[in-house]
């Protein structure tokens, strides 16, 4: 998933084409909630299956994953330590299988964040799965499922801080990507990683929950 998510946009020129007859207000206010009620569904929403989806596309994050760049002229390309820099800005990517080269791409789920950061800001848990100062979490925002798309100077301190411009929740990745603002309700799930050679790779699981709460 790249940063460059549906939306739409609407409008609105004040003027009416005299050469066409006036619509029905109340078809045009109700297609145009509908068509907001779309893209607002495109943006969280899974997409559809692919058919020709290859095996184990859609499988979480394996120990032992290598990442790949999600987004832009560089997609696909296998991420390095190296290719972070201390401070950010941070990478979105996606996990793959070093034995079939296969890119879990399938699952919106599987797409995560990493950003270099100075170990010495860090929590004692957050250190112990962030070799070399870079940690990793889901992109999910754990509020309403909006991907994590901005990296700014967080609302009430002077850290930068991960953020979802949906409904501005804010994640602190120096201490297990807790939220400091906003409504979302817990923090998002952290991926460990370990780095050898400057080659980053999966260590474990997804620690918590990913993407949001079901069921209350």
């Amino acid at each position: 998933m790249s940063e460059s998510n549906l939306s739409v946009s609407i409008e609105a020129t004040g003027e009416s084409d005299p050469a066409v007859p006036c619509a029905d207000p109340t078809r045009r206010a109700l297609l145009l909630t509908a068509l907001a009620g779309c893209a607002c569904l495109a943006a969280i929403e899974p997409a559809a299956a692919d058919d020709e989806q290859q095996p184990g596309a859609s499988e979480r994050p394996q120990k032992a994953d290598l990442l790949v760049r999600a987004e832009g002229d560089r997609a696909g390309e296998i991420i390095k330590a190296a290719d972070l820099t201390l401070g950010g800005p941070p990478l979105r990517a996606w996990p793959k299988d070093p034995k079939t080269s296969v890119i879990r791409n399938g699952s919106r789920l599987n797409e995560v964040v990493l950003v270099k950061l100075d170990p010495s800001e860090f929590d004692d848990v957050t250190r112990a799965r962030a070799p070399d100062g870079i940690v990793c979490y889901s992109v999910i925002c754990s509020h309403a499922g909006c991907p994590i798309t901005a990296w700014v100077k967080q609302e009430q301190g002077d850290k930068t801080v991960l953020k979802c411009m949906c409904h501005n929740s804010e994640y602190d990745p120096r201490q297990s990507a807790q939220v400091v603002f906003g409504p979302a309700p817990r923090r998002l799930a952290a991926l460990p990683l370990t780095v050898t050679d400057g080659a980053i790779s999966v260590a474990a699981n997804f620690i918590g929950k990913v993407g949001v709460q079901q069921g209350g």
